[in-house]
C-alpha cells in the first residue's frame, strides 16, 4: 500500500499527468493526492522529475516499511526531519509540526547565530532547533530501518548556447510563460498579483488575466514604489490597491512574523511582505507574485561586478547579503567558534561550477542558497499564516532550463540588468516599464529605526538577559549608539540582531 503522510503545493503540470495516470476529474487536493501516488507506483524515486511546480511530500510505502520524502527543485516549500533519541523520524512541512510530536527536545543550535549574523537568514540543511533539518532543495529523502538516506535528484547546470541570439532567447521565454501561465491557475479561480515598481512583477501581470493588483507603500515618497506600481497598472487597465505602511504597523508585527517564520528573518522587507499578505487575504486567497527571475536572468546590480571579481568569488562571496565579518562576530559574541565559516556552505557550489564564468558562480550560490533561505521562506511562511495561496510563475524549472543556456551577456551588461528578460517583457509592456531601473523591495527601515518613538522594542532586547546571553552588551551598544549616532549604514547589523532576539524570545522564552 503507497500512502501519502503529508504534502503541500501546486502542482503545475496535472492535466498531463492525470492524462498519463489514468485520473478523472477530481478536486484539486484529491487529484493532487492521486498524482502523488500513482505517480510513485509507477515511477518510483523519479517521481519528483515529472512533476512541475512548488511541492513538498512524504509518501510511505508498506511494501518495505519505507518513507519517501521530496522537496521540490528550487525548494519553494519547505520540508523539515528530525529522528528522535529511539530512532523514530518526525517530519513535517512546517518546523511546529515537529515539535508536536512526541520524542522531539527542544534545544538552541546556537552556531547557526553565527551564520546567521553574516547571511541574515539561515542557509544549508540545519535550523535553529539542534536536530531539526531541512531537505534541501532538489533533494529526496527515504527513511528505512532508522536510517535517513538523502540523494539529490536535481540541480542547477549551466550550459551556453551561443547559437541563439538575445531575440530568440526573448521569444523562447515569452513562449514558455504563455504556456506556464495555463496552468498556474485552476478552473474557476480568480487570482490578484502582487505588484512592485520592477519589471519582474509587471511582466507577471502583463502575462496574467489578474484584474486587481496589490502592493505596499510608505508615506515617506523616496521609498515608496506603490506609485510607480500604479502607473504600470494604469497602463494595462487593471486595478491597484495600496496598503500604506506605517511605522507603528510595521513594528507591531514583528514578533507575529518572527513567530509564523518559525525561524529568524533579518529581511527587513519580510515584515512589509508579512502586512502585504495579511491584507491581500482579505480580499482574495489566490496571488501571483515575481520572485525568480532576479536568480535566474542576473537582475542584482552586484553581479555587475562578476568579472571584475573573477576566481576571487569563492573566497568570499556566500549570497546576496554578507553584513558581518568573521573579527566583527569574534568581537561581539560571548561564545565564538572558528570553525563555523559561512563560506564552507557554498564551497560545493563552486566546485560544481568550476570553470564557469563569474556571474554563473555568482547566481548559482543565489539560485541554492539566497532563494531557498529568504525569499521562498518569506513567500511560503508568510502566505501561509495569512490563509493566501501565492504562485510564482517565473520559479519554474522551463523558465530556468532558458536562463541555464543563456550567455551570461545576455544577462547583464554594464550599462543594463536582465537584459533578455526585459527584452521579453518589452514584448507585452511599454518600453519604459521593461527597462524600468531596479528598485528592490525598499523598507524606511533605516530611519524609522532610529527613531525613540518607534523602536522601543529594539532598545528593550538590546539591553536584555536575553541579548547578554549570546551577545557582549558593551558591543551591541556600541554598533546601535553608532546607527543612532548618524552611520545609518549599520541598520541592516542592528536588525539581524533585532530579529534574532525577536524570534527567541518568542520561542524559547514566551513558549
Amino acid at each position: 500500500m503507497t500512502e501519502l503522510k503529508t504534502y503541500r503545493g501546486h502542482i503545475r503540470n496535472h492535466a498531463a499527468l492525470c492524462a498519463e495516470l489514468g485520473i478523472g476529474k477530481l478536486p484539486r487536493e484529491e487529484r493532487e493526492r492521486e498524482i502523488l501516488v500513482r505517480g510513485y507506483e509507477k515511477w518510483g524515486k523519479d517521481l519528483p522529475d515529472h512533476l512541475y511546480g512548488m511541492f513538498a511530500f512524504a509518501i510511505y510505502d508498506s511494501a518495505d516499511d519505507s518513507l519517501f520524502c521530496v522537496r521540490d527543485q528550487f525548494g519553494t516549500k519547505p520540508f523539515y526531519y528530525y529522528v528522535t533519541s529511539d530512532g523514530r523520524l518526525l517530519y513535517g512541512t512546517m518546523i511546529r509540526d515537529i515539535m508536536a510530536q512526541e520524542g522531539f527536545v527542544k534545544e538552541l543550535n546556537e552556531p547557526m547565530l553565527q551564520i546567521y549574523l553574516t547571511l541574515t537568514y539561515v542557509a544549508g540543511e540545519d535550523t535553529f532547533f539542534k536536530g531539526v533539518k531541512k531537505l534541501m532543495p532538489g533533494c529526496r529523502m527515504t527513511f528505512k530501518g532508522g536510517k535517513p538516506e538523502i540523494e539529490r535528484y536535481w540541480k542547477p547546470t549551466f550550459a551556453p548556447d551561443r547559437s541563439k541570439s538575445l531575440e530568440d532567447f526573448a521569444d523562447e521565454i515569452n513562449e514558455t510563460m504563455k504556456l506556464i501561465m495555463t496552468e498556474v491557475k485552476e478552473e474557476g479561480e480568480t487570482a490578484e498579483s502582487f505588484l512592485s515598481g520592477g519589471v519582474d512583477s509587471a511582466y507577471v501581470l502583463a502575462m496574467s488575466d489578474a484584474q486587481m493588483t496589490d502592493s505596499c507603500g510608505y508615506d515617506e515618497e523616496r521609498f515608496d514604489e506603490s506609485r510607480v506600481a500604479k502607473v504600470t497598472a494604469d497602463v494595462l487597465g487593471r486595478g491597484h490597491s495600496v496598503l500604506k505602511v506605517t511605522p507603528e504597523m510595521y513594528f507591531d508585527i514583528v514578533p507575529y512574523t518572527m513567530y509564523n517564520m518559525e525561524q529568524p528573518l533579518g529581511d527587513a522587507s519580510a515584515i512589509v511582505f508579512t502586512l502585504g499578505c495579511n491584507s491581500t487575504a482579505q480580499h482574495t486567497k489566490l496571488c501571483y507574485s515575481g520572485e525568480g527571475s532576479d536568480e535566474f536572468f542576473g537582475g542584482y546590480n552586484m553581479y555587475r561586478n562578476a568579472e571584475r571579481y573573477g576566481d576571487n568569488l569563492k573566497t568570499f562571496y556566500v549570497g546576496n547579503t554578507n553584513i558581518m565579518k568573521e573579527d566583527e562576530k569574534e568581537r561581539i559574541l560571548q561564545h565564538y567558534d572558528p570553525s563555523v565559516l559561512p563560506i564552507d556552505l557554498v564551497q560545493h557550489i563552486y566546485e560544481e561550477t568550476e570553470g564557469l564564468d563569474p556571474l554563473t558562480k555568482m547566481s548559482d550560490v543565489d539560485i541554492q542558497i539566497w532563494l531557498e533561505g529568504d525569499i521562498y521562506l518569506n513567500v511560503d511562511k508568510m502566505s501561509t499564516a495569512a490563509g493566501l495561496e501565492i504562485r510564482m510563475p517565473l520559479t519554474d524549472r522551463r523558465i530556468f532550463d532558458i536562463a541555464s543556456r543563456m550567455p551570461s551577456e545576455y544577462k547583464v551588461t554594464e550599462e543594463q540588468n536582465k537584459v533578455a528578460f526585459r527584452t521579453a517583457a518589452a514584448k507585452v509592456l511599454p518600453e519604459e516599464i521593461a527597462f524600468r531601473k531596479k528598485l528592490g523591495f525598499i523598507v524606511p527601515i533605516r530611519i524609522w529605526l532610529a527613531d525613540e518613538n518607534y523602536n522601543g522594542d529594539v532598545r528593550r532586547l538590546f539591553a536584555s538577559d536575553i541579548a547578554a546571553k549570546f551577545f557582549k552588551p558593551e558591543e551591541i551598544k556600541a554598533i546601535y549608539d553608532e546607527y543612532v549616532g548618524g552611520n545609518s549604514d549599520l541598520w541592516r547589523k542592528v536588525w539581524t540582531i533585532y530579529t534574532f532576539l525577536v524570534w527567541y524570545e518568542e520561542y524559547f522564552v514566551k513558549r
